[in-house]
């Protein structure tokens, strides 16, 4: 565990700060959900709770679905890390941290396909090869929890209907799951 030096007091009503530095290190958004641990010691901690991370066993077999379907690299990823990558490059791609343009993917709440324009190809994480040829936002219970999508080194490359409509299937199959 490491210091901050910074010290925060309750509140009468039980509350805690956590300072904006710390929010902004960690990616921890207003409404995201919290897990809390306790040690013997009398350390509470805090950690960033990802619904999709309950779901990892699921989530890479359909990766690997997805990736020997249409010999790409396909992924899924929560709000903050890919979680689980099949096919070519996935050792690049495990748990990383996602791109900004990716997370204002998620944020936009709509599925995304690559237009073929080298310049305008988003990436899953930052120094990533591979590009986004399509994704889909995983909407559980109204909340964006993560996206699942296929990767391609071909910058120029449009998806196909099929490769578009198998994403928004495991979208939708993993939000559901996560409902249950």
């Amino acid at each position: 565990m490491k210091a901050t030096g910074i010290v925060r007091r309750i509140d009468e009503l039980g509350r805690v700060v956590i300072p904006k530095e710390i929010r902004r290190t960690q990616r921890i958004r207003r409404g995201d959900p919290l897990e809390i641990f306790t040690t013997g010691d009398g350390e509470v901690i805090f950690k960033k709770y990802s619904p999709i991370g309950e779901m990892s066993t699921v989530a890479a077999q359909y990766t690997e679905v997805l990736s020997k379907s249409f010999a790409l690299t396909a992924f899924v990823a929560d709000r903050d890390h890919i979680l689980a990558v099949s096919g070519a490059g996935r050792r690049e791609l495990a748990d990383r941290s996602i791109s900004q343009p990716l997370e204002k993917l998620m944020d936009a709440r709509r599925p995304y396909r690559n237009e073929g324009e080298p310049d305008r190809a988003l990436m899953p994480c930052e120094g990533a090869a591979r590009v986004l040829l399509c994704a889909v936002p995983i909407i559980a219970a109204g909340d964006v929890a993560g996206a699942v999508g296929l990767l391609t080194e071909d910058r120029t490359a449009t998806p196909d209907e099929a490769q578009c409509k198998a994403v928004s299937v495991a979208a939708a199959f993993l939000a559901k799951q996560m409902e249950e």
